[in-house]
């Protein structure tokens, strides 16, 4: 396996709300985690929610005695809503303060995923394909069929999400068990990338280069181009490729 990560303030924004995390080796019962969370609230709130639940996650999957990955990041997950929760209502400077949440771990060949808010994941391989279902006002808008992917693009309202760790005490996410192959590369990305490049314009920058690190710097560098109006975090995964290919 190898991995390769950036964040990135983009060109609008004072302060990188964004925080991630990338580990190929093992954290707890876990065989490797990666996290994507983009916060959102007032001054340093988004900034602190962001960066308090990624660690409040890394901290609880690492002491846990659970063993199945859903379960472990489903219970973590929980434990950081709780503490977001608490923080928020006893410090004014940090209330109405949440993030997104995408983080994924694989284990042989299965690709575990847990997700709020409208971060993403996808698997690429010979197409890109997303995952994960954005929580957000545009995409149920769209799965309602109230209007297309196109206009969901450019809707005003496009970055209102309907879910977020840290806003209300009972916490839903939602978790994907996906089959991965040799080939198949995994990226995990806040909505600064997913808002200024679409999929396919992902798929061919990736596509034009095996070197991970080369890739996400690509994408960074496209996202800011097209106006780099938000924080972007890209995670790139190639789930094998440390395997051995036979003659």
């Amino acid at each position: 396996m190898k991995a390769f990560s950036m964040t990135d303030v983009g060109m609008r924004r004072e302060m990188n709300q964004d925080y991630i995390y990338a580990s190929e080796t093992p954290v707890g019962n876990l065989a490797n985690l990666f996290i994507v969370a983009d916060g959102m609230g007032g001054h340093n709130a988004g900034d602190f929610a962001s960066r308090y639940t990624v660690e409040h996650v890394v901290k609880a999957v690492a002491g846990s005695g659970l063993s199945g990955p859903i379960a472990l990041l489903g219970t973590a997950l929980r434990q950081a809503n709780a503490g977001l929760l608490a923080l928020s209502a006893a410090d004014p400077r940090l209330r109405g303060m949440g993030t997104t949440f995408v983080g994924a771990t694989i284990a042989g060949d299965c690709l575990y995923v847990a997700n709020v808010g409208d971060s993403r994941l996808y698997k690429m391989n010979r197409e890109i394909v997303q995952v994960t279902k954005d929580h957000s006002l545009v995409q149920e808008m769209v799965r309602l069929g109230e209007m297309n992917q196109a206009q969901a693009r450019i809707h005003p309202d496009k970055n209102i999400i309907t879910r977020a760790v840290g806003a209300v005490k009972d916490i839903e996410a939602d978790f994907f068990e996906v089959n991965v192959t040799p080939g198949d590369r995994i990226l995990l990305c806040s909505d600064g990338l997913t808002n200024m490049l679409d999929d396919q314009e992902i798929f061919w920058i990736l596509s034009g280069t095996k070197d991970l690190a080369q890739g996400v710097g690509q994408l960074v560098a496209a996202a800011n181009r097209n106006g780099g109006k938000d924080n972007i975090s890209v995670i790139i995964i190639d789930p094998f490729a440390d395997e051995v290919k036979e003659c």
